[in-house]
């Protein structure tokens, strides 16, 4: 099938190459000539285990391609597929002018095209966003929805470091939609798919997301409230929540439930926030939901204390994305953990692989200019330069590199904020709740 994408983002530089895989055609969509070049040069717009090679090779086929002309892209596709930022405001609304000026561009682009054309919203957006987008659509082509075009709902669940492993092996395909038509173009191109395609409801499949993402920040957070308890007690806690963990019928699964440093990233925190937000606009008490930013925060404030109790100056950060295998510093917990000690007039250093400051762009680059305007002149990618030159090691991502440091280093204080290993055999490492 062919396939247009809007917004070479993650998920559409991803969803770009597995579609690609699975044999559609596909055609990428930025306003960014950067990103449309680098698909156009066979390469990702991200950093992203394994989507390099699915890219490269498909390019090399002829299968994708990107360009900045959207009416092009409508024309020559029969599905074109929302995947542009949705980035959340200071109240926990959504931004939604990213997917409006997508709504825009595809409804020009229909004003000349008689094909049944079907726009899938692969964005996090609020109950409603597709009634609003259909009404766009039907606006500015003076088209029909659902005789000259649909709009379906079909949000994602790609983590970050493990997206098209995500991709390829969902717990279940969503699909929102009223349109039997479009509900037939969605089950083919994710025919090669082999999970369940739920069929629900437009409203169910666009808060689904909010509900997901909230409740994995929910067990991130209560994990971390027991791992805490349980250090002030001298348990295991580890061994607690392997026990909770092993009952799979009704403790649910061990995802996320894993004592450690705060969460953060690009979507929890907006998605906590999103439901927390429509909760309130529904003039409904939510405080358990309300109450899990203010248990991730205290986390955070944990971490801090852990750092300034060594009663050292010099702190070497290993990691500063809010997870491994990622460039994405976007609510990073260790980007907060750093501006925090930088304010305290600590001497840091910090080692990232994955973070190129040449590449930072976007809300990405804004992020990090408001809180650590100076990055430049505190990362590397020489690790062995930041252990050599700190006093404490504070350990924020799951990073193979990192393991060993313990025994190598034994001069060193070491805070690991994630439980690299289950088992130091030096006294110089300290977890943040075990």
């Amino acid at each position: 099938m062919n396939i247009s994408i809007f917004g070479l983002g993650y998920v559409g530089c991803v969803s770009m190459g597995c579609l690609a895989k699975n044999g559609h055609n596909i055609i990428g969509v930025d306003v960014v000539q950067n990103k449309v070049d680098l698909i156009n040069e066979g390469k990702p717009t991200i950093i992203e285990k394994d989507i390099d090679k699915i890219i490269k090779e498909e390019h090399s086929k002829g299968n994708i391609s990107a360009t900045t002309d959207s009416a092009d892209a409508v024309k020559n596709t029969d599905v074109s597929f929302i995947c542009v930022g949705t980035p959340s405001s200071e109240n926990g609304q959504l931004n939604l002018k990213y997917v409006y000026k997508v709504a825009e561009d595809i409804g020009r682009a229909l004003k000349n095209k008689d094909s049944f054309h079907v726009i899938a919203i692969r964005s996090t957006v609020f109950p409603g966003t597709n009634e609003e987008v259909s009404s766009i659509i039907e606006s500015v082509s003076s088209k029909k929805k659902d005789l000259d075009f649909s709009v379906v709902s079909n949000p994602e669940f790609l983590r970050e470091g493990s997206a098209v492993k995500d991709y390829y092996n969902p717990a279940v395909t969503v699909i929102g939609s009223t349109n039997e038509k479009a509900l037939e173009v969605m089950t083919e191109i994710y025919e090669k798919i082999k999970v369940p395609i739920a069929k629900v409801g437009i409203a169910e499949a666009e808060i689904i997301k909010y509900i997901n993402n909230s409740f994995h920040a929910l067990k991130i957070t209560f994990a971390n409230e027991v791992g805490n308890i349980c250090k002030k007690m001298g348990i295991d806690s580890h061994k607690v929540m392997e026990l909770f963990c092993m009952d799979t019928k009704l403790n649910i699964s061990p995802s996320y439930l894993k004592p450690g440093f705060a969460y953060g990233g690009s979507c929890l925190p907006k998605d906590l926030k999103g439901l927390s937000t429509i909760a309130h606009d529904k003039y409904l008490s939510v405080p358990v939901i309300n109450s899990i930013e203010a248990s991730n925060a205290y986390q955070k404030k944990i971490a801090f204390e852990l750092v300034t109790a060594k009663n050292k100056n010099k702190i070497g950060i290993l990691g500063l994305s809010f997870k491994s295998g990622t460039d994405d510093l976007r609510y990073s917990p260790a980007v907060e953990l750093t501006e925090s000690l930088m304010g305290k007039g600590y001497d840091l250093s910090i080692f990232d692989e994955n973070v190129n400051l040449t590449k930072i762009s976007g809300t990405n680059k804004d992020y990090i200019d408001k809180h650590i305007p100076h990055l430049s002149d505190l990362i590397t990618d020489d690790l062995n330069k930041v252990v050599e030159k700190s006093e404490v090691l504070v350990i924020t991502q799951n990073n193979p590199k990192f393991q060993e440091i313990a025994e190598r280093y034994e001069d060193k204080f070491i805070i690991d904020l994630v439980r690299i290993q289950e088992s130091y055999s030096t006294e110089n490492v300290e977890g943040i709740c075990w």
